[in-house]
């Protein structure tokens, strides 16, 4: 059984490199990604956090937009907590128009930084908005469709932006359903099978498909090339007696996101995702084994790799082993 295959990228700075490097980084990637075959091309959404130049993912979409030709080009997500629903359906009403048909609005729930920037990036919002996701959603979507009541989107696409919720549990992929949203299934945040089988089946229960699964993968021309790059990948969870908690990659982060955070009460919750590392060869076949277990036929993989030549040289390896695979 065949399945599809898309990238979701952090725009990673890499060691001695800048910011403009890894936004270049990725117009190449997505360049690449189009040349290929991938069916789709993320940009993820991150404020003040150190290492990763992804600030504003609806800029990269309408940049890449215009380098491609024909692959689906979207956010993995824009952070709806922070924004109006009103101006993130303009934002991409407007993309829709100008790309018909290869435009795709991911949405995160995720504060998506470290406490300073968020409150920088909250700062003008009205008390307790940021927690009102399920309005913002609702609304998001009501506007998108024209059925909003008052202000209309203008302009109004010939073809609306697909619509993705991103989340790891099941109030995420049922409310995405229950929308009628398509659901992205953050595996690359959490290894836990059985979770995850529950995520899947509660979504195909109401909206009738598996969703898209979300995974960490990287491949390099020796298998031992590839698992020296990924490491000891792993997700470091502070949890605070507030119950806020918040997915890093370092311990250090953690301390870090804790005092900006004001509280000395949480704990550390460590988590191994699903990640594959190998050749080409060894990550499609891993992918087959996901889907035959999971049933899953749409992946988006995330690269945690910041290397620009490894980065781009596992997008090809992975692209061209899928090709013959297929063939």
């Amino acid at each position: 059984m065949s399945f599809r295959l898309g990238l979701l990228d952090k725009s990673p700075i890499a060691e001695g490199s800048t910011g403009p490097d890894a936004l270049a980084t990725t117009l190449a990637a997505a360049r690449l990604a189009d040349d290929l075959g991938y069916h789709r091309y993320w940009l993820a959404e991150h404020h003040g956090s150190p290492g990763l130049a992804s600030a504003a993912p609806e800029i990269l979409v309408s940049h890449i937009l215009a380098q491609t030709r024909r692959i689906k080009v979207g956010s993995g997500g824009v952070l709806l907590q922070h924004y109006g629903g009103y101006k993130v359906a303009e934002l991409f009403s407007v993309l829709a128009s100008l790309a018909p048909g290869r435009v795709e609005l991911g949405v995160g729930k995720s504060p998506g930084g470290l406490p300073l920037a968020t409150r920088a990036i909250q700062a003008e919002l009205a008390p307790g908005s940021a927690r009102d996701l399920d309005r913002k959603l609702a609304d998001l979507d009501a506007w998108l469709n024209g059925i909003h009541h008052g202000a209309d989107i203008v302009p109004r696409p010939a073809v609306l932006p697909d619509r993705f919720l991103l989340g790891g549990s099941v109030d995420s992929a049922v409310q995405a359903a229950q929308l009628g949203w398509n659901f992205v299934h953050a595996d690359h945040q959490d290894g836990d099978r059985d979770k995850t089988l529950a995520v899947l089946d509660s979504y195909q229960a109401i909206a009738g498909r598996r969703p898209i699964l979300a995974i960490a993968a990287f491949a390099a021309p020796s298998r031992a090339e590839a698992e020296d790059r990924l490491g000891e990948l792993r997700i470091v969870r502070p949890v605070f007696a507030d119950g806020h908690a918040v997915n890093l990659v370092t311990e250090d982060a953690a301390h870090e996101y804790a005092r900006q955070y004001g509280s000395e009460d949480y704990r550390i919750e460590i988590r191994k995702p699903t990640a594959i590392a190998g050749t080409a060869d060894d990550v499609h076949q891993q992918l087959q084994a996901l889907q035959a277990d999971l049933g899953v036929t749409d992946f988006i993989i995330d690269q945690p790799v910041a290397d620009p030549a490894a980065r781009l040289t596992s997008i090809e390896l992975i692209a061209r082993q899928a090709r013959r695979a297929a063939a």
